[in-house]
């Protein structure tokens, strides 16, 4: 158990009930569900209690995915109208000093450049995942991110706050993601969406950048609360020499901030999928998908 140091900040204690729901107008049989549901433990969170109920029973099988994810491959046996998966996590969140390392002489400028090695480890991350919104984003980032400062930093925090100021949040229960093009037309999107194309817009400017999948502390309410709680929350990570990842949320306006719980990273969204899975049956027997999440401070992990 991770103990915390004399003068050290003092963490959050998080308990996490995450519940999906998958209904069938008739037994079907499941194929095997990949799960990603399980933080990995870091400096900044430490994972005390992870339980996972799975119904009908099912056998897992875990493993690491190719970005170091963990993942629980569920097999079934026997056919279902009901699949209900429920994740409960205990977690410590250690609060960032990001924010106040701001100031010295390390801080990394911009335009910057990446070293070799950074170059050839980032690249997967760096290039645009859809190279036909190119002049899209340009148009839009021309229009909207003018204030550009010379700190790479304040670019990327300013670039957040562009995307959350002249876009509109909207829920959507739909699967998928807006790719940057689609997102900027409709001039709305979701965090998905936001996420994505922050990732795309970073990346324009040189940036590695990658999807994080995880929940939201939105446990204090008020004007301020942040928006995308009640479901699983999603944001970027930016490269920035110097600091390594930095988290981003352009739907709250939240940087390297402990109200984020990460699960995974990924580097599209399409790969940060929380539950995966199919079933032999029409289109048809498919009845619906419900998903919440709860989220809230506690005491002590007991």
């Amino acid at each position: 158990m991770p103990q915390t140091r004399k003068g050290s900040r003092v963490p959050r204690i998080l308990r996490i009930l995450h519940r999906t729901e998958y209904n069938y107008d008739r037994p079907v049989f499941l194929h095997p569900h990949h799960l990603m549901l399980r933080p990995r433990d870091g400096h900044d969170l430490w994972v005390d209690d992870a339980f996972l109920t799975i119904r009908p029973k099912a056998s897992l099988r875990w493993y690491f995915d190719t970005f170091g994810n963990s993942i629980a491959e569920a097999t079934f046996t026997e056919p279902t109208n009901r699949l209900v998966i429920e994740s409960e996590l205990v977690l410590r969140r250690y609060v960032t000093e990001f924010m106040s390392r701001q100031d010295g002489p390390h801080v990394c400028p911009y335009p910057f450049t990446y070293s070799k090695d950074e170059v050839r480890d980032l690249f997967p991350y760096i290039g645009l995942e859809n190279e036909h919104d190119a002049g899209t984003l340009d148009d839009w980032l021309n229009a909207h991110f003018t204030e550009r400062p010379d700190g790479a930093f304040l670019f990327l925090r300013r670039l957040s706050h562009a995307i959350h100021r002249e876009l509109g949040y909207s829920s959507r229960d739909e699967m998928g993601t807006q790719t940057a093009g689609e997102t900027i037309a409709r001039g709305e999107g979701t965090c998905r969406d936001f996420a994505f194309l922050f990732m795309e817009a970073t990346r324009r400017f040189g940036f590695a950048a990658r999807f994080v999948t995880g929940y939201l502390n939105d446990s204090v309410g008020g004007p301020d609360a942040p928006v995308g709680g009640g479901a699983t929350h999603a944001w970027a990570d930016v490269f920035v020499p110097g600091e390594g990842w930095v988290e981003f949320d352009p739907t709250n306006r939240i940087t390297a901030g402990s109200a984020l719980i990460r699960v995974a990273t990924t580097r599209t969204p399409a790969q940060a999928s929380p539950v995966s899975g199919s079933y032999d049956g029409t289109e048809a027997s498919f009845l619906g998908l419900s998903v919440s999440v709860d989220v809230r401070e506690v005491d002590s992990p007991d």
